[in-house]
């Protein structure tokens, strides 16, 4: 298997599974066009990544590719361009519900299949006070982050998770269960009971793994 992502997250994420894969970042121009919704560009971008990471390859391997958005009303959260656009962003979405979109993309080995899975997370971010948004800020964690936050980061909880009721491995960019699915269509079977190893290494009660994977 071919990830095709430098996100450290990602790759502990599918590491899970059980599957061998390898890392192989590419480069993708992330702006969205014209009048493209969130869901649209999610898929794009994951699906440029994907043919991106294929290009020149022989080796027949499935190729996985994944894009994460964070969407305040119509607005798109990319990564921030500095500390102080990462502040703004996390002024903006404090006390509000925001959704987090994820499209993932698998090419079949011989590259004429792909799959396309969508998963969507509501996340409600508590009404953080001003003095620890500075000191999550100053720590450099929400640069590399869409949405300048990740909500894996313990030391700084900005999100109540026992308030969350979606997949939590899709905020943090890989929703595994769908990449299951998805790989199901392939013909792979994970060797590792894939909710199970989410839940365990992310200390998290999931209630929408069943319904994803029936």
């Amino acid at each position: 298997m071919l990830l095709a992502s430098a996100s450290p997250r990602r790759s502990e994420l599918l590491a899970l599974t059980g599957w061998p894969f390898e890392v192989l970042a590419t480069d993708v121009d992330e702006q969205p066009r014209p009048g493209e919704v969130a869901e649209e560009l999610a898929v794009r971008l994951a699906t440029g990544k994907a043919l991106a990471a294929g290009r020149g390859r022989r080796e027949r391997r499935i190729i996985v590719a994944a894009d994460t958005l964070v969407v305040q009303g119509e607005r798109i959260l990319g990564k921030p361009i500095d500390a102080l656009d990462a502040r703004e962003m996390l002024l903006e979405l404090r006390g509000r519900t925001h959704r987090v979109l994820t499209g993932l993309v698998l090419l079949s080995p011989d590259r004429e299949r792909t799959i396309i899975e969508r998963c969507e997370s509501s996340v409600r971010m508590r009404e953080v006070p001003l003095p620890e948004i500075d000191r999550y800020v100053a720590s450099g964690s929400p640069l590399d982050k869409a949405g300048a936050y990740g909500i894996q980061d313990a030391d700084f909880a900005l999100v109540d998770r026992a308030a969350f009721g979606d997949c939590l491995a899709n905020v943090m960019g890989l929703p595994l269960c769908h990449l299951a699915r998805a790989a199901r269509q392939l013909g792979l079977a994970s060797p590792r009971d894939v909710p199970a190893a989410c839940q365990s290494h992310l200390d998290y009660d999931c209630p929408v793994h069943k319904e994803i994977l029936n």
